[in-house]
């Protein structure tokens, strides 16, 4: 169901990756690897834009977490005027708790394409290794892919996670790399490749939207 949905992305994204995979051919060194890097790298460029909008909404959020916890305990039997002030700290700190959630939702169905994509891709024989890999269309043998997945989905919510740490942030920080890295030994290398990729971007992405952050603080 939910693949014949997204099937429109998953054709484009099928033809971008066998063009890529064309420009590696040309340049003397065929590789769906470097492929699925390039058209990661390529999809993550695209969309940084709506990726900095929604870092940007949720480092706010994070930051006035500490306020919003002394209005919730406050009005904690008043619903009503709890919703009022809290929209009024929103107001005062240009914070939107909606606004991070439609830049997410509109890479989502490119998220999903990916996923697709890469999950059940025919390499047709071209080149199905890559590095370490024996075959990209096979989960890695040598557990360092899914490793590697799980390590960068962890420095990755590290570095999202600028405010206060609560105690279910900090849990879901250790569960969610596990379980990643758990469906990682489970799912082809194509695909673990893609999402370790999409990390390191969003890592560097991160960092690079924070500094501009920073400089502008101390401007």
């Amino acid at each position: 169901m939910f693949g014949s949905i997204f099937a429109p992305i998953e054709y484009i994204l099928t033809v971008a990756l066998a063009a890529l995979y064309s420009l590696t051919e040309q340049f003397g060194v065929p590789s769906y690897g470097l492929a699925i890097i390039l058209l990661t790298v390529l999809v993550k460029i695209l969309v940084y834009p709506l990726t900095k909008k929604q870092l940007k909404s949720m480092k706010a959020m994070q930051r006035i977490q500490p306020q919003m916890k002394k209005l919730q305990d406050k009005y904690k039997n008043n619903p009503q005027v709890l919703q009022q002030k809290l929209m009024e700290l929103y107001q005062k700190e240009g914070a939107n708790p909606m606004s991070g959630c439609l830049p997410m939702l509109i890479q989502m169905p490119i998220l999903m394409g990916m996923y697709y994509t890469l999950y059940s891709f025919d390499y047709g024989g071209a080149a199905p290794s890559f590095a370490w890999m024996p075959s990209l269309s096979e989960p890695d043998p040598t557990y360092a892919l899914p490793i590697l997945s799980a390590a960068t989905t962890l420095m990755q919510q590290w570095m999202m996670s600028t405010g206060e740490v609560t105690p279910q942030m900090r849990m879901m920080m250790v569960i969610m790399p596990i379980f990643i890295g758990w469906i990682s030994l489970q799912f082809p290398a194509g695909l673990v490749l893609y999402w370790v990729t999409m990390n390191v971007v969003q890592i560097v992405q991160q960092g690079w939207t924070n500094r501009q952050d920073d400089d502008k603080e101390a401007a």
